[in-house]
């Protein structure tokens, strides 16, 4: 999947990740995609509650080598 900016957060334990990526998204324009990465399985369940509530969509997730990509379109 294209993404118009990737955030880089490995290393990074919950709810980090899910703060950064809120501060990344407020800095983009409606409709661009934000690639997350993240090595902390919790994102798996924290990226789809944070795209709920803040009406963003999560577009995709995908996992390879422990590593997680999560795509975020915002709104």
């Amino acid at each position: 999947m294209k993404a118009d900016v990737s955030l880089d957060c490995t290393g990074l334990l919950c709810p980090i990740p899910i703060a950064h990526t809120a501060m990344k998204i407020k800095t983009m324009s409606q409709g661009q995609v934000l690639e997350v990465i993240s090595d902390d399985a919790g994102i798996k369940s924290d990226m789809p509650a944070w795209s709920r509530v803040t009406g963003n969509e999560l577009l995709a997730m995908e996992e390879q080598d422990g590593k997680f990509k999560l795509y975020v379109k915002k709104a």
